[in-house]
């Protein structure tokens, strides 16, 4: 590496540790200004064990430790987040809790159902996000075609069995086919492993991946169609999105913060600013991106609002075909 490169490399390391201190610094001063009376929940609105209770559990420690204040990660399980937020809505705004939730099963609840729950959009105040899961449409190496039109060509030719793990999933190659006059056959599982496993096997043509396929992508095994979030994904730059392939729709679980709506704006600030500290640490860095195959993605207050608002919208596409 020449001397020139060596010193780069040096002032950029500056740089971010410059700026992770600031992060650390902003959160000191919060705390000083706000501290919360007793204990703050960050509750988790799913069971132990999976991907959004180890995310909820490291950024909880990491809050811990930099703040001083005792945050506690509780799991609030039921109906996808449906029962945390409900519990989170309905009581006092007094910045003691942080929901951690994802995106895609409020939003479907929103559009399909809103009738029945007891919280809107408008019952948080939102804090911001750690990171999306990048869902993938893959094909194996070999499938005659290289994107999702040449996936429309061969379903439009031959049985295309599409195998996908969510709903949300489904109903966007509903979409596709609602658009382009394909017809594929849906293959329900329990999660991407399985999904892997179908299309190498042939089985699926195609299939729905949030991680579980890099390795795969890497040994060359298979070839990725299409990124189905709203940008592309930091590891496949080349591939694109579904809307850049021309259908507007796309399925983007992003991983966000909220508390109860009129938390007073001090404590919410202060909130705001532990959290972005916290994801701004190397510890909740690395667990994330070894969770989920992604990077920390913050959005901040005001786009955590605006995504999950885009979000109704766009859910409303996917369950009008």
């Amino acid at each position: 590496m020449s001397v020139e490169r060596e010193e780069d490399v040096k002032i950029t390391l500056k740089f971010k540790a410059l700026a992770a201190a600031s992060l650390v610094m902003l959160a000191s001063a919060a705390q000083a200004e706000w501290a919360p009376k007793g204990n703050i929940s960050l509750q988790i609105g799913f069971g132990a064990g999976g991907s959004t209770d180890t995310i909820g559990r490291v950024v909880a420690k990491v809050m811990k430790e930099q703040t001083g204040w005792n945050v506690i990660a509780e799991n609030k399980p039921g109906g996808g987040g449906i029962a945390m937020f409900t519990g989170i809505a309905n009581r006092p705004a007094d910045g003691s809790v942080i929901g951690l939730g994802v995106s895609m099963p409020i939003l479907v609840n929103l559009v399909n159902r809103p009738e029945k729950l007891k919280f809107n959009l408008d019952s948080f105040d939102y804090l911001g996000t750690a990171t999306r899961a990048q869902l993938a449409l893959i094909a194996r190496s070999d499938a005659p075609f290289d994107d999702v039109a040449g996936l429309v060509d061969y379903a439009k030719a031959n049985d295309a069995p599409v195998a996908f793990d969510a709903k949300p999933q489904e109903l966007a190659m509903r979409f596709v086919m609602a658009q382009s006059g394909a017809e594929f056959q849906f293959l329900s599982t329990k999660g991407g492993a399985e999904n892997a496993k179908l299309v190498l096997g042939g089985q699926a043509i195609a299939a729905f991946e949030a991680g579980e396929h890099i390795p795969f992508l890497e040994a060359g095994e298979i070839k990725m169609i299409a990124s189905m979030n709203n940008s592309r994904h930091n590891y496949a730059p080349d591939t694109p999105t579904l809307q850049e392939q021309g259908y507007d729709i796309y399925v983007d679980p992003v991983f966000f913060f909220a508390t109860t709506a009129g938390t007073p704006d001090d404590a919410r600030e202060a909130l705001t600013e532990a959290l972005a500290a916290a994801l701004e640490s190397d510890t909740v860095k690395d667990v994330v991106l070894n969770t989920l195959k992604s990077p920390i993605h913050n959005m901040g207050p005001d786009g955590t609002e605006n995504m999950m608002r885009d979000g109704v919208t766009n859910v409303g596409a996917l369950f009008a075909n």
